[in-house]
């Protein structure tokens, strides 16, 4: 199996910016260390969930403060970009990183889709056009293309990305219609960390049916499925460490989906306006995360491998964890539950 790194770069209240992406930096470092595969970077706007609204540059940074862990986006939002530029940006950072990026693209949230003034209607047309339009810029040394959005007249774009003929793409689809696109394009399949785990486990089914209709060959090794995970010697560890900050991702999402945020309502004073989440911890433990034990998380993603996962990524730091935690967390995940997933100890098995 592969392992790796989701970073949401959660932004609590009371933690700086400057905080937010050192540690985050220092996570990622860690994790090369430790021998996972990837850091994958989640872009989001206007939301302290997240703070990674220019990934791309946040992961050039990463690049240059490591040399071998794999650097994916997870998701950039192309429907927001102008196509030239994004492919001007993302073939920069695999220049920079030495090849190592691997390039996940997504239409992005209302919220975030209001932000920028696009509909949601509008967002999957934008996302299209925007990814074939990378792709001729990577691929066509001198590329036009006129559509509804974007006319590209004669351009040849420089730099070119390290890998041939393009960086590995991903894509985080769950419609119907974005599956097929993503399918067509040869795009690898990713889930997120929010959706419970049998729901992401459907979503990664769905893409490899249309891709079987396509008589497409999909290598599991290259599909990351995510969850929220946590590891501590014993289970009241678990819970009383976590507690706290997985209710506050679940309310950060919340929030930015309600009506008082769009009057500026911020996020610290729509809490103590509401009477109760909305979820229980007890709900998200049972239903969407990886939290316990070594030997219980080892179990949770043993169960994973046997229905097919061949690649999975933990979220380490959600929700203003806490660095200290979430390294520890990380640590334990690498000592006691990753070599069992090795080659040498499936052989043995």
């Amino acid at each position: 199996m592969r392992f790796a790194l989701f970073e949401h770069v959660s932004w609590p209240s009371g933690a700086s910016h400057s905080q937010v992406f050192r540690e985050a930096t220092a996570q990622v470092q860690r994790a090369e260390e430790l021998g996972f595969h990837c850091a994958w970077l989640a872009e989001h706007h206007f939301t302290q969930y997240g703070l990674a609204s220019a990934s791309m540059l946040l992961a050039t940074h990463i690049a240059a403060h490591t040399s071998r862990i794999r650097l994916g986006t997870g998701i950039t939002i192309a429907s927001i970009r102008n196509p030239v530029l994004l492919a001007e940006e993302a073939a920069t950072l695999d220049i920079l990183s030495d090849g190592r990026l691997d390039f996940g693209v997504g239409s992005g949230g209302a919220p975030e889709l209001r932000g920028f003034g696009i509909s949601r209607e509008e967002s999957r047309e934008r996302f299209a056009e925007t990814v074939d339009a990378v792709l001729g810029l990577w691929t066509t040394p001198v590329y036009s293309h006129h559509g509804k959005f974007f006319d590209i007249e004669g351009v040849g774009i420089g730099p070119s990305p390290v890998q041939k003929p393009y960086p590995p793409l991903y894509a985080a689809v769950r419609n119907p219609w974005s599956v097929e696109f993503a399918v067509d394009r040869n795009m690898r399949h990713m889930t997120g960390v929010t959706a419970t785990t049998d729901e992401a486990m459907k979503q990664r089914q769905a893409y490899l049916d249309v891709a079987a209709q396509r008589g497409k060959v999909v290598d599991p090794l290259e599909m990351p499925l995510f969850r929220y995970v946590y590891v501590a010697d014993t289970d009241d560890e678990v819970r009383r460490d976590t507690k706290e900050h997985l209710l506050w991702v679940w309310e950060c999402l919340e929030w930015q989906q309600s009506d008082d945020r769009r009057t500026g309502l911020s996020l610290d004073e729509w809490l103590k306006r509401r009477k109760a989440p909305s979820v229980s911890y007890e709900e998200l433990y049972e239903k969407h995360v990886f939290f316990g034990t070594p030997a219980k998380v080892r179990r949770q993603v043993e169960e994973l491998h046997r229905q097919g996962i061949e690649y999975f990524g933990g979220s380490f730091g959600f929700g203003g964890l806490g660095h200290a935690n979430a390294v520890r967390s990380m640590d334990l995940f690498a000592r006691e539950v990753m070599p069992n997933f090795q080659p040498s100890a499936s052989r043995s098995a």
